[in-house]
């Protein structure tokens, strides 16, 4: 089991990231990516049957991979990088999504909230209200797992955000991470239990919570299955709809140009790195096998798409764009 950086640790990483101008990564990479604008809120609207389903962004942020990832080395790293025509630090999406049942508005994940500080995430809220969502509107929302980029919208200011949702949640995530003396028994850093605590927490004292421990339908069309690894209650969630489906994978994978590549490569935040890879290594077989749509955490903005083989590894095919009004 790996440590995990601290608030602090965190912050510093992401202040390096950005510490590097564009130009000078040119100059020495030759990656032709462009430079990074601030977009505001942004939303992409797309049907799974007769659900609605909408891709939020939270924002994104500078991950320095040297740093983050594991099983690889900065040389590997950088020409898997380059590969996409990328270069390190590389930008991590903070998708969310919302599932619109007509008597129920689902949320898949909450973002970062306030957690990462000024300039960093947090969007969520204004990507709702350009989406015309009310946080009060929303009955459910799913965790895929108990990290700050994905409770940390939860609350602003202490208070609930949206005040009408029930969370459903892995409960052994809420086991691991609502109890501070796991932090000493795991070496995981104490920030991560405190910050649950701080999120998720409200909800459980306001008797808004149900954890699950197994396969379950949440919700009608609905549901979860475990995949501990990255956290011990990781979870996958099912919407099915209309002869249509769609997985909302959660932190099955971070860096797409790198992890697709090999799936052995794990990354700092994983609570189990090896169990971590071998889901991953699974999971992606299945849903190439399978040709699932998935939706994911950390890919590209809106971070829906297929997972497809290649004579080595897998790779990342993003799902068709479409802007026309069906009538």
């Amino acid at each position: 089991m790996q440590p995990w950086f601290n608030a602090t640790a965190v912050a510093l990483l992401l202040a390096a990231s950005i510490a590097l101008p564009a130009a000078a990564q040119t100059q020495e990479t030759g990656a032709t990516a462009p430079g990074i604008v601030l977009q505001g809120a942004d939303h992409y609207r797309f049907k799974i049957g007769d659900v609605v389903v909408t891709s939020l962004s939270d924002g994104t942020v500078p991950q320095d991979l040297h740093k983050l990832l594991l099983g690889t080395s900065a040389e590997k790293t950088d020409a898997l990088l380059a590969q996409g025509y990328l270069a390190n630090p590389v930008e991590a999406s903070i998708n969310v999504f919302l599932l619109d049942m007509g008597e129920r508005r689902v949320l898949v994940d909450t973002g970062s909230g306030e957690l990462f500080g000024p300039g960093y995430g947090g969007k969520l809220t204004e990507s709702l209200s350009a989406a015309g969502i009310a946080p009060e509107t929303i009955t459910d929302i799913l965790i895929t797992h108990v990290h700050t980029d994905h409770t940390g919208g939860l609350v602003h200011g202490g208070a609930l955000v949206f005040p009408n949702a029930t969370v459903h949640v892995g409960k052994p995530d809420v086991d691991f991470f609502l109890d501070r003396a796991n932090a000493a028994k795991s070496g995981i850093a104490v920030n991560y239990f405190d910050e649950a605590i701080k999120t998720l927490k409200p909800y459980i004292d306001a008797g808004k919570v149900k954890p699950f421990d197994r396969q379950t339908e949440i919700l009608p069309g609905v549901t979860a299955t475990l995949h501990p690894g990255h956290t011990p209650g990781s979870a996958f969630y099912t919407l099915r709809s209309g002869g249509q489906q769609i997985i909302f994978i959660g932190d099955i994978i971070h860096v797409s140009a790198v992890q697709f590549s090999d799936p052995a490569i794990t990354i700092i935040y994983d609570v189990d790195p090896m169990r971590a890879a071998q889901v991953r290594a699974e999971q992606f077989s299945i849903f190439a096998k399978d040709r699932d749509l998935v939706a994911a955490s950390h890919l590209p903005f809106p971070g829906v798409g297929h997972v497809r083989t290649y004579e080595r590894g897998y790779g990342w095919v993003p799902v068709d764009y479409g802007n026309w009004d069906v009538k």
